[in-house]
């Protein structure tokens, strides 16, 4: 019989699993790794770098090693995430913006009232409160460069959490949320919805006109969230809509409706950006108001520089 032989434990060292030992990770090779992934390649992350490839391949193995996972698949075309990569770009995402709040603080404490705010906003704001509010902020603050991103509420919305923007302007119908509750948001106020019409319809002077008498027309709709109130706002009064044509740009809207290729529901924003002579613009009853508004990271709003195109926005518009 054979007896195993048991090495005597020391009671004063902590038990040791036969399981690797992870390391902790370095942020500067998360910080490598989202380069990597954002770029979509090895090579084109190093080029962003101003890396050499061998430079960043080796730290991505690294990181690989201390995570007890594979974080990337190579191939010809480039690079994609696993599972574990998925998980770890999240939250190199927000060390990113974690560190870019850190350095526009430090470098705002150092040169006051400078530095760079990045802005995304839905089309008709981009067209008619941004300029008014960077026109006031230029004026009180001329050293904070804003850089605009034309982008809908969705797009917006994952640039805030990711950390490409700053700030975002957003819109939202009844039963929508502006933002998920993890972010910061200041309400603008609210912007009608307007029904246009072409010039010579038989409704184009109806007073008092309801969304229910509008169940024969052919209808032009606009992004996902402008399309889903609108097939609520037709359910309730009773009817599906017949959409022909998508476009969430509402100078292509009002071209076709002045055309005659259907109508539509425009906020009065878009309208007062762009207003084609051969339509007509009727309230409607049954449509209402969408709620717009300002959203960000929870401590962005911090940085001064955020904070006077924040006040730009929200307080001088």
């Amino acid at each position: 019989m054979v007896t195993a032989l048991r090495t005597p434990r020391n009671p004063r060292l902590p038990s040791v699993s036969h399981k690797h030992y992870f390391g902790p990770m370095d942020p500067r090779r998360m910080l490598i790794f989202r380069t990597v992934a954002r770029a979509g390649s090895i090579s084109g992350g190093a080029r962003e770098l101003g890396w050499t490839q061998p430079a960043v391949s080796q730290h991505l193995q690294t990181l690989e090693r201390d995570a007890g996972s594979p974080l990337l698949l190579r191939g010809a075309g480039g690079v994609s995430l696993t599972e574990a990569g998925e998980v770890l770009l999240r939250h190199a995402d927000t060390l990113a913006s974690v560190l870019h709040v850190a350095d526009a603080e430090l470098d705002d404490l150092a040169q006051v009232r400078r530095g760079t705010v990045r802005l995304a906003c839905y089309p008709s704001g981009a067209a008619t409160r941004v300029p008014v509010g960077l026109s006031a902020l230029r004026t009180r603050h001329p050293g904070v460069d804003v850089h605009l991103t034309e982008a809908e509420p969705p797009e917006a919305l994952a640039m805030v959490h990711d950390g490409t923007v700053d700030v975002a302007l957003v819109f939202a119908h009844r039963g929508q949320e502006l933002a998920e509750p993890d972010l910061v948001t200041h309400p603008l106020g609210a912007d009608d919805l307007l029904l246009v019409l072409p010039d010579g319809h038989r409704r184009a002077r109806t007073r008092g006109l309801g969304l229910g008498q509008l169940a024969d027309e052919t209808w032009i709709a606009g992004c996902d969230r402008c399309r889903a109130y609108l097939l609520e706002a037709c359910r309730e009064a009773g009817f599906e809509p017949h959409v022909r044509h998508v476009t969430d740009d509402y100078v292509v809207v009002q071209n076709l409706v002045a055309h005659g290729l259907g109508i539509a529901l425009l906020p009065d924003t878009s309208l007062q950006a762009f207003r084609h002579t051969e339509v007509a613009v009727r309230r409607v009853r049954g449509v209402e108001p969408r709620r717009l508004g300002a959203v960000h990271r929870p401590g962005v709003e911090s940085i001064p520089a955020v904070g006077a195109v924040l006040s730009a926005l929200v307080e001088d518009v």
